[in-house]
């Protein structure tokens, strides 16, 4: 019994440790599995935190947004037929026989038939509307509704987008909700990148696990597992890198998506942050922003064969990038539209136009947004004067601006163009123009370097030169005010002066030629430009009133009352120029020249914004003879070149040319715009450089490029036609011997009777 108990002993003792080491382990293994799951637990929490931050706040950061001017069409608006169809093709219309849908329009000579898409204006919202506008010579006639052929006041097309304001991530990316997005890029999309995206919770084990013998099989990546979610988690929270720890960390984040979310909302988040290419240094994330970048237009006027383009993308934007490998991109987007027509979402029929069609990019030589360093600059400025510099750190601002798209192309194809001629005489050459809207006060188009889209001096605002003779007509402006001795025929000396100072220094001005007339007319020397008569003038009407003239018309730096002032000894730059000639060219009236006309906020909301009022600077009767004055400039005067190269067409300007041909100016308007242009050197040096063989050959190729309206001269009521002596200027009566006509103030008209001649012993005796 003994020795039996004695053997069993050992086995005992062996399954007694075992069952201890057993336990051990298993005591070690739930509670290294307690901890783990605790540690995953907190480590989700703390994801599910990171998560809902993103989520729940603000998603991405959206750019500011920078819109040009939305045209006004309305009965009498100076816009030509060609000029909206351009502007129409500029906004990504399509021209089509008859309009079906929104983004299309048809022309004939004098009609255009437009479907306007739906957009926001400062005002509110826009809706799409079909509309009639006709045309007549004078621009537009008519604008009726389709529907219903009612009359409209005012037609407004919407804004282009100039460019987005880029933060530091140089992310770039136009948000699109899911109701407004397409649906076959929806269908397209979970057919191609997850088919069970509404089955599954975040991942698909099923989808990895077929994925992972593909790819053994094949001995390389071919096919990746990832769901929708889980490429929503990396390129929301997590690098490029490829480990397990990542993909680890992507899967449970991918989960946590899911659970909090709805489907909805997450289809939402990947479409509108999904890498879709890259635009030189930015980044293109979202199918809205996508679809202005390869073709153009929003995404709502895409084709289908379009549609599955954005979505073949995904796969590898750069391997699949249009304008580089356009086989390779049809060849994707085909087999897209194939797994479309296959799951039934397009029928045989459409896969076979869509599939023909090509893929309609954009012209990749035209950048989907505009260079305008020297304008972008002045509406940075004036955003911070108005908001402060913290408005264009805020996410989702709209700034709607000034800029006429159509009158920054002219501007900038006229300095590309007219510099090939001007730098072969003169590499040096620099230049700085500005164009206004005449009705608006706006600044329409700005260059401040000869390559337009340079980022640097901006020598449209920045420089300050002699202005020259386009100071005259502020001296005319002076002498022809209301119950003044002077009238256009008034006589001027044109005689050697001399003038000294209190310093005892003396100056002789001189004409242009050297050489002196005796005695002109007022009319004579501003079509002229002539010096002598020009100073004599403003001497007799005091130089302090002039410089009074040409404050109140917008010069807001200080002017010295030297004689020399007269004659454009004032510097100045362009954008100064064009403030005060647009007070010229709005019938007197002085408004501040402005950049911006609406601030909207993160939720659409207009921000205030206080505009200075018209005020009068020149009275209409008196702008009106300078108007008259400055077109006979162009008829026969100075700028007799720009009149021949525009027959029958009305336009007002006026050369400049400093001393010694240093700087070039020209100033001048047609019935919708004002231009100030000067042409120079940085280093003040010598270009042999008039007015009229600089910066009005400026002028001149910027309305080739964008033809002119003719001013509408129509004189106010208190300018009436008068008749004055050739000779002595003197007022005559309507059929009196050697007289021209010219307009004349209504006060200041009092013709001689009988034309200034003794009365006959007949006209004595009928009392005459």
């Amino acid at each position: 019994m003994t020795t039996h108990t004695t053997k069993k002993a050992p086995a005992q003792r062996k399954a007694k440790r075992s069952r201890g080491l057993f336990g051990h382990i298993w005591s070690l293994t739930w509670k290294l599995a307690l901890i783990g799951l605790a540690v995953v637990t907190f480590y989700g929490i703390y994801l599910d935190q990171i998560i809902a931050r993103k989520f729940e706040g603000q998603k991405w950061h959206l750019p500011a947004q920078v819109f040009s001017r939305s045209m006004a069409l309305y009965p009498g608006a100076a816009v030509s037929h060609p000029q909206l169809m351009a502007e129409l093709k500029l906004l990504g219309y399509r021209k089509v026989a008859n309009p079906r849908e929104v983004g299309e329009f048809s022309a004939s000579s004098t009609k255009i038939e437009l479907w306007r898409r739906p957009f926001l204006h400062p005002e509110g919202d826009q809706p799409e509307q079909r509309v009639m506008i006709t045309f007549d010579s004078e621009g537009v006639s008519a604008i009726a509704r389709m529907e219903d052929k009612r009359q409209l006041a005012v037609f407004h097309l919407e804004p282009v987008l100039l460019d987005r304001m880029i933060t530091g991530d140089g992310e770039d990316r136009l948000f699109v909700s899911t109701e407004e997005m397409p649906k076959p890029i929806v269908q397209a999309l979970l057919l191609v990148e997850d088919r069970s995206f509404y089955e599954h919770h975040g991942v698909n084990p099923f989808a990895i696990l077929r994925a992972a013998f593909v790819n053994i099989t094949a001995g390389r990546t071919v096919q990746g597992g990832s769901t929708l979610t889980q490429q929503l988690a990396k390129n929301f929270f997590l690098s490029s890198e490829r480990s397990l720890l990542r993909k680890v960390r992507e899967a449970l984040m991918a989960v946590i998506i899911d659970f909090r979310y709805s489907k909805d909302e997450i289809l939402e988040a990947y479409l509108n942050e999904v890498y879709m290419g890259q635009d030189k240094s930015r980044a293109v994330h979202g199918m809205g922003l996508a679809s202005q970048f390869y073709f153009g237009r929003p995404i709502g006027e895409l084709t289908t064969a379009q549609q599955a383009f954005l979505v073949a993308a995904i796969k590898g934007p750069s391997y699949y990038n249009p304008w580089r490998y356009p086989e390779r991109s049809l060849e994707r987007r085909d087999l897209v539209l194939r797994l479309l027509m296959e799951s039934g979402e397009l029928n045989t029929a459409q896969y076979k136009v869509a599939v023909e069609s090509p893929l309609g990019l954009r012209n990749a030589n035209k950048p989907v947004h505009q260079k305008l360093p020297s304008f972008y600059a002045l509406v940075k400025q004036e955003v911070n004067q108005r908001y402060g510099d913290a408005l264009l750190k805020q996410s989702g601002v709209k700034i709607y601006t000034t800029l006429d798209p159509m009158a920054q192309e002219a501007a900038e194809i006229a300095v590309t163009q007219t510099f090939k001629s001007l730098d072969k005489g003169n590499k040096s050459l620099q230049i700085g123009m500005v164009v206004t809207d005449k009705y608006t006060g706006g600044i329409a188009a700005m260059v401040g370097d000869k390559t337009p889209g340079f980022d640097g001096y901006n020598r449209a605002v920045e420089i300050r030169r002699p202005i020259g003779s386009l100071i005259k007509p502020f001296v005319y402006a002076t002498a022809l005010a209301p119950n003044s001795q002077f009238t256009l025929a008034s006589p001027l000396k044109d005689q050697p002066i001399t003038l000294k100072n209190e310093q005892g220094k003396t100056w002789s001005p001189q004409n242009f030629d050297k050489t002196f007339s005796g005695q002109v007319s007022l009319l004579t020397a501003l079509k002229k430009s002539m010096n002598v008569p020009t100073v004599n003038l403003g001497i007799a009407v005091g130089v302090d009133a002039v410089v009074t003239t040409l404050a109140k018309s917008g010069w807001e730096e200080p002017l010295n009352e030297y004689p020399s002032m007269l004659l454009g000894a004032v510097n100045g730059s362009p954008l100064m120029v064009a403030q005060v000639y647009q007070t010229l060219a709005d019938s007197g009236a002085y408004r501040k020249l402005t950049t911006v006309t609406a601030v909207l906020d993160s939720d659409n909301q207009p921000l205030p914004v206080t505009r200075s009022a018209k005020e009068q600077a020149i009275t209409p009767d008196t702008d009106f003879l300078v108007q008259y004055a400055m077109q006979q400039v162009v008829r026969s005067g100075t700028a007799t070149r720009l009149g021949n190269a525009f027959p029958g067409v009305a336009l007002a300007g006026k050369t400049g040319t400093s001393n010694d041909s240093r700087d070039s100016w020209f100033a001048g308007f047609d019935e919708r715009n004002v231009a100030a242009i000067w042409v120079g050197r940085d280093d003040n040096g010598k270009t042999s450089l008039y007015g009229s063989s600089g910066a009005m050959a400026v002028y001149q190729a910027f309305l080739k490029e964008r033809p002119p309206i003719g001013l509408r001269s129509i004189p106010p009521s208190g300018v009436i036609k008068g008749y004055f002596d050739r000779d002595t200027g003197e007022a005559k009566e309507a059929g009196c011997s050697n007289t021209e006509a010219l307009p004349a103030l209504r006060g200041t008209y009092n013709p001689a009777k009988n034309c200034g001649e003794p009365l006959q012993w007949w006209q004595k005796i009928l009392g005459q």
